[in-house]
């Protein structure tokens, strides 16, 4: 790959014949993802994908704190509700709490959190209405 293209060869065959060399070399050999499909490539082209890709690999948000905060809770309560007994339930709610006490106390960035710590005894009683049945 250091050799100089040569006068009077055109890039696009001097590329060409490196690509060739290197194949017959078995350089593409043993690439990561040989004979796999392509990712997302049937999904329309966005510009800022490279950026998504990486957040997800990195297990990040493109949401702010808040936001996330609220989608916790959502799914805590939710979880609550489906636990297997009254103390898990009041577990799940007694953790969410504790994250949105410490959220409130120091604040956090993005739109306004607008959430109080939930009724733990109020999910637990409801917990037992549903299971009472």
């Amino acid at each position: 790959m250091t050799e100089r293209k040569p006068p009077g060869v055109g890039f696009e065959s001097w590329i060409d014949r490196q690509i060739t060399e290197a194949m017959e070399r078995g350089e593409f050999d043993d690439l990561p993802g040989a004979g796999k499909p392509i990712p997302d490539i049937d999904k329309p082209y966005d510009e800022l994908w490279w950026v998504k890709q990486k957040l997800r690999r990195e297990g990040a948000s493109m949401l702010p704190p808040t936001l996330v905060l609220r989608k916790e809770a959502e799914d805590a309560l939710a979880a609550a509700a489906r636990a297997d007994s009254e103390a898990e339930a009041r577990r799940i709610v007694e953790a969410v709490n504790e994250k949105i006490r410490k959220a409130i106390r120091t604040g956090l960035p993005g739109p306004p959190l607008n959430l109080m710590p939930f009724d733990v005894d109020r999910v637990a009683r409801e917990w037992r209405e549903r299971h009472a049945e």
